[in-house]
């Protein structure tokens, strides 16, 4: 895990303790969503990438919208979490 995906998790969960009970603080972590325009994801990869997740397709910005929803208008007891939008890629085997 690079340091920066390591530093979401703690800075969420610091905020969180140290924003409640006023603030509500939640990550969410995008899987595959939208593939570089620079052409370096080319179709070979994009179908290596989508055949390890679980829901075998690529995900879109209205799943990662839905999941801010669901954080902002559906969770209010949920705080210090990240969520993960990958379509299970996420999930050990």
């Amino acid at each position: 895990m690079f340091l920066s995906q390591a530093a979401a998790p703690a800075l969420t969960r610091s905020l969180a303790r140290e924003l409640g009970p006023q603030v509500r603080v939640n990550g969410i972590a995008p899987g595959p969503v939208m593939w570089p325009a620079d052409g370096v994801a080319d179709d070979a990869l994009q179908a290596k990438i989508i055949d390890r997740t679980l829901l075998k397709r690529a995900g879109s910005a209205e799943d990662v919208a839905r999941a801010a929803l669901f954080f902002a208008a559906d969770a209010p007891y949920i705080t210090g979490h990240i969520m993960p939008v990958d379509g299970g890629r996420s999930v050990s085997w």
